[in-house]
């Protein structure tokens, strides 16, 4: 038996913060099933008053334990236990920029970066390819994207992504800030924005954008690639192919701070996702995941469940428990689904 401690960061959301143990917990309980790790146990514990996520695993800690524990939500470094000692383990995360990509946006309504690496990492050990997570080949799709964060989240990643949104000030807000954040960071780059057409119709914007952490890379064409289509996500015939993604992740409407934005956001989100699922699920893979973060006052879980089963998806574990539920406010009791696609 090994026993890794893992420090957790800090969190500038303090009420995410006191649930982030248990929801750490979770998360590497479901990395740990996808990717096949020979998992004991994971808990709290304290080491000379300093709280640390115990995860103890049978047998001898591999490069690939290490790989997938480092790039876990919260993780901030990692130690092996030693009698009273605890010794470093280097850190294999796969982040190909710094990490002021994902924390630098401030605004009202952002999601949490911690829940959105979660979301993230839980909806991809669900896929028959987890490990592409590791390797920089999965493709993301978040079709309520807002202003970027599972964009930023994922280019860390060293992954591809598109996301998609209809309002048009998030569409602005979001090419300005990684237009200027690449040009200050000095990366080779291309970020073209343009009509977004299909049979001579205009359907919205599209922004483009290519990038690789070094000239070097980005001359022999080992490149990332973001899509950001601003346009309605429950009408995407026509944009994108099917079969393109292996998960699809996103925070849905919460029916509180995004009441106010635009006819996507105005709806029932349990009415937008019987709408807008069947354009998702088409450009998901036959064993891909989708991942979603939603406000239980306005989308009970059993409700979810029903009807995912209506288009064709199976829930992972026990969606009506409280695993991953917990506060936000008065008002959001959040909580993380997540389903196959058969």
């Amino acid at each position: 038996m090994v026993e890794l401690l893992i420090l957790l960061s800090p969190s500038a959301n303090r009420v995410y913060a006191s649930e982030a143990p248990r929801l750490v917990a979770a998360e590497i309980q479901a990395l740990a099933t996808g990717f096949g790790l020979p998992l004991d146990s994971v808990e709290p514990v304290q080491v000379a008053g300093v709280d640390y996520l115990a995860v103890r695993l049978a047998g001898e800690v591999d490069d690939e334990a290490v790989r997938v524990l480092s790039v876990v939500s919260a993780a901030h470094a990692i130690f092996a236990r030693e009698g009273e000692l605890l010794r470093p383990v280097p850190l294999r995360r796969p982040e190909r920029y710094p990490s002021d990509l994902v924390t630098i946006q401030k605004y009202p309504g952002k999601t949490n970066e911690q829940l959105t690496r979660l979301l993230l990492d839980v909806t991809a050990a669900a896929t028959d390819h987890p490990e592409r997570l590791l390797d920089g080949t999965l493709q993301v799709l978040d079709p309520m994207c807002g202003r970027g964060t599972t964009l930023n989240v994922a280019l860390t990643y060293g992954l591809e992504v598109t996301g998609v949104d209809v309002d048009k000030r998030d569409f602005e807000e979001y090419e300005r800030f990684i237009k200027t954040w690449l040009r200050q960071h000095r990366y080779k780059h291309t970020a073209d924005v343009g009509q977004l057409r299909t049979h001579g119709r205009v359907r919205g914007r599209r922004l483009d954008v290519t990038v690789a952490p070094t000239k070097e890379e980005f001359k022999a064409g080992e490149v990332q690639r973001l899509t950001y289509l601003g346009t309605d996500t429950t009408d995407l015939d026509g944009l994108l192919k099917g079969g393109q993604f292996d998960v699809v992740v996103t925070d849905t409407p919460y029916g509180v701070e995004h009441g106010s934005h635009g006819d996507r956001i105005a709806r029932n989100p349990l009415q937008l996702l019987d709408v807008a699922l069947p354009g998702w699920l088409r450009v998901l893979r036959r064993g891909g995941a989708l991942g979603l973060t939603y406000n239980r006052h306005v989308a009970p879980p059993e409700e979810l469940v029903e009807l995912f089963g209506r288009h064709g998806l199976e829930p992972v574990g026990d969606p009506t428990d409280d695993t991953y539920r917990h506060r936000v406010d008065a008002s959001i009791d959040r909580d993380l689904i997540v389903a196959r696609r058969a």
